[in-house]
């Protein structure tokens, strides 16, 4: 499994209320909600979003609450990855669930920036910033965690 696509750049500590204002919260409907992800702190976020293109933000991210709504959102824009130095346990483990790719990588966090074009081979963990022809190593999921993703989050990997 691998995404390419345009980089968005956000600092360190992006909570959830950043990524899906509480706000919007009266719907459970992903669509919905997604056009309001990341408004707070990037207000062309989904104007400019394609599908494959790959968040890359600093330590922490997704911190704050514990609703699946923020990687829920970020997947449902059509985005492919996100890549952080690192990321808040229980966003991890909710992007695992709703099959939302993530990697860490401190060095390509730091030196990717926004509006470069980059490629991300799931299985390797080789993050390839193709503006600037330069290869970053993330530690790739397990297979199992892999599959999950692959099959769109943790429900849907189970009725396999």
């Amino acid at each position: 499994m691998n995404t390419k696509g345009k980089v968005f750049k956000y600092p360190d500590n992006v909570d959830t209320d950043v990524i899906i204002p509480a706000r919007y919260l009266n719907t459970s409907n992903a669509e919905e909600l997604s056009k309001h992800c990341m408004e707070d702190i990037d207000t062309e976020f989904v104007k400019n979003v394609n599908k494959g293109d790959v968040m890359v933000a600093g330590w922490n991210f997704g911190c704050g609450s514990s609703r699946e709504h923020a990687p829920l959102v970020i997947k449902t824009c059509g985005t492919g990855c996100v890549i952080a130095k690192s990321f808040a346990r229980i966003f991890y483990r909710n992007a695992i669930n709703i099959g939302l790719p993530i990697l860490e990588c401190e060095q390509a966090a730091d030196e990717i920036k926004a509006g470069d074009e980059v490629s991300v081979d799931f299985d390797t963990g080789v993050i390839t910033d193709m503006t600037t022809n330069k290869t970053y190593q993330a530690q790739p999921f397990p297979e199992f965690i892999q599959n999950i993703i692959s099959a769109g989050g943790l429900l849907k990997s189970l009725k396999k």
